[in-house]
Formats: C-alpha cells, sequence, structure tokens
C-alpha cells in the first residue's frame, strides 16, 4: 500500500476514535505506533523501535522519551508523546535533555494527530526551539507527504534530510510572514508598493489610504489566482473524460483473435528461461497484438500483426525500433528466439 493511501486510512482511523481516546497510554497504542510502523520499523522489533528509551543524563538518572527508532543499536529518531487532546510545547520536554546526550540528529514530538520534527539548525548537538517541519495529519497535502517519505526506513538518509530542513524551517517561517502582511499590512510592506507608484509624499492619510488599497490588492490577486486554477482543474477533468470516451471507444473495437493468445503462448514459452511469467504480459490493440514487460509501454518485447493478409513478428533492436519478419504460421514465432531473448537482455541491462 502506498504512504498516501496508508496516512489517510490512519487519519481516518483517527479521526473515527479520538474521542473514545482518553490516556496518552492509549493515544500511544491508537495512533503514533501505528505511523511508525507505516514509516517502516517494526515496533513490535526492540533493535528498531526502543519504548521508554532511557540515556544517560548525568545527574539526572531515570528519565524516559517514549520511543526512539534506532538504526545500528543507535537512537535516529527519539520520539515524545503527548495525549490527542494537549498542544504541543517543547518547554520543558524531555526531547531537549536527551537530544544532546544522543548521537540522533531528529526528534518528534506528536499528539498522534499533529506532529513537529526538529533538529539542530541553530546550534549543533543542542535541539532547536522550533520545528522544521511539522503537519496535521487529519490535513495533510501533498508536500507533507513528500517531507514524511524521507523519515521512511527504506529512504532514511540523514545529510539529505539535513540538507533540506534549513529551506522548510525558513520557507515555513517565510510563509507566516506573507500571511501576517496580507491579513494586517505593515508600514514598511505598504511603503515597499507605495513608493514604487506613488510619486508624492508618503503622509500618514496617503498610508492610511494604501494600506487600504494594498490589503484589496493581493485579496483580488489571490481570488483570481485560485479562479484560474479551478477553470484549468475543471477543464483538465473535460479533456481526461473525452480522452476516457474515446479510448473506451477503441476498445469496444479491439477483438483479440485464438491465434493472437496462442501466438502469445509461443513467445511466452521462449521469455520463461529469463522472465516470471507474471512480468509477460500482453496488450492487444487494434494494429496488433503488443507483448511487454512489466506491463510498460516503454518496453515493448514484440508485436504480433496476424490480422491482415500476411503476418509479422515485429522485434526490436538496441534502439527499440520495430524490425517486422514475416512469419507463415505462428509456429515460424520459435525461429526467433534468439530476438526475442536478446531483447529481455537490453532491459536487463537497463
Amino acid at each position: 500500500m502506498e504512504l498516501p493511501i496508508q496516512l489517510k486510512s490512519l487519519a481516518d482511523k483517527i479521526n473515527l476514535l479520538k474521542d473514545k481516546i482518553e490516556t496518552e497510554e492509549s493515544t500511544k497504542h491508537a495512533f503514533v505506533l501505528p505511523f511508525i510502523n507505516i514509516l517502516g520499523y517494526d515496533t513490535f522489533n526492540p533493535t528498531e523501535v526502543v519504548p521508554e528509551f532511557t540515556a544517560d543524563l548525568g545527574l539526572k538518572k531515570g528519565e524516559k522519551v517514549d520511543y526512539a527508532i534506532m538504526q545500528n543499536d543507535e537512537p535516529i529518531l527519539i520520539v515524545e508523546c503527548k495525549n490527542w487532546k494537549e498542544k504541543l510545547t517543547v518547554h520543558n520536554s524531555q526531547l531537549f535533555r536527551y537530544f544532546h546526550v544522543t548521537k540522533t540528529r531528529f526528534a518528534l514530538l506528536t499528539n498522534g494527530i499533529h506532529y513537529q520534527f526538529f533538529t539542530d539548525l541553530d546550534e549543533k548537538n543542542k535541539m532547536d526551539e522550533k520545528p522544521f517541519f511539522e503537519f496535521d495529519i487529519s490535513q495533510l497535502k501533498d508536500s507533507a507527504v513528500n517531507e514524511i517519505a524521507k523519515f521512511h526506513k527504506s529512504n532514511f538518509d540523514v545529510n539529505k534530510i539535513l540538507d533540506n530542513a534549513s529551506s522548510l524551517k525558513f520557507i515555513k517561517e517565510i510563509r507566516k510572514q506573507i500571511d501576517t502582511e496580507i491579513q494586517n499590512p505593515s508600514p514598511e510592506f505598504v511603503r515597499l508598493f507605495a513608493s514604487k507608484i506613488y510619486s508624492g509624499r508618503l503622509t500618514e492619510k496617503v498610508m492610511e489610504e494604501f494600506t487600504e488599497l494594498v490589503q484589496k490588492a493581493f485579496g483580488q490577486l489571490i481570488g483570481e489566482k485560485i479562479n484560474e486554477r479551478l477553470h484549468f482543474a475543471l477543464n483538465k477533468e473535460v479533456i481526461i473524460q473525452e480522452k476516457d470516451q474515446i479510448e473506451e471507444a477503441e476498445e469496444s473495437k479491439i477483438i483479440t483473435s485464438e491465434e493472437e493468445l496462442d501466438a502469445y503462448r509461443i513467445v511466452v514459452a521462449i521469455l520463461r528461461r529469463k522472465l516470471h511469467i507474471q512480468r509477460i504480459v500482453h496488450r492487444d490493440t487494434q494494429s496488433y497484438f503488443g507483448v511487454l514487460l512489466d506491463d510498460n509501454n516503454r518496453k515493448p518485447l514484440c508485436r504480433l500483426h496476424l490480422n491482415g493478409g500476411k503476418k509479422y513478428i515485429g522485434l526490436f533492436n538496441a534502439d527499440k525500433n520495430e524490425v517486422r519478419q514475416q512469419i507463415q504460421t505462428i509456429d515460424d514465432i520459435y525461429l526467433f528466439e534468439k530476438e526475442l531473448l536478446e531483447t529481455v537482455g537490453l532491459y536487463e541491462n537497463e
């Protein structure tokens, strides 16, 4: 199951169950552990996920962080959980204390719905006060899913995440500033535009007028952009529907003959020397019967032209150009065993 689908499924589950979840412990088991599982880590394997993780904090003994995700016996992500009803705050958080005594570069604070990821961009080995990445699982955007994917076990790369963390952090702050300026333009923001289009003196009265004008201008601009996107989306949907209707009409004209299926079985018998049968897929069209590797149009294995007066097998060279060879009967396909297996080799070498 793909990551977006898994996250959507968890979000639906949270929405359904949250009113029945009363404690922090229940939040962990119902919301947080499934999220860690989605990231590809086995929550039942103590070499991957350690609950109640303890680190040596000098004189302060016995403190624990809720979970540590491990790699090569070292924590790569420490996780502190709160009850889903609680707001997240890093003040007095155990994450701060644990961050500098472990080798981890990432910490996660979550209540199972809102997730905040931290690192040490401001000062080495000291956790930043502000997260570089955060999201609400009930309102996930595609951009957030892409960032979550970087923490998946199969993708996890400390350096790649750190390289991107700084950009994420600054983009988030810039967006906040832009939103603030649009809602309530500051004198500096208004002056930036007024000075470019107004030649007179920017008196207090002029600034008041331009504050209102700047606010209206941005409101209109955003509204127009939204309408453009909606118009584009609607037109795209119409085009897709028309394309689907054309494809359905074309498919209704395709008739796969028993001879084509027999020929396909011969091709499969030859190719099975190098390929698992599930990787050999046929796709019939109005002009030819195609045989593909992995159901991929860019990996044609051969084409069978059997519906005309003469019969041909279309073979593919190194440039993926089709070369037709005439055959008298479909049994002649066995004569091209070498060429068919060579075509498989071309794709395997890619």
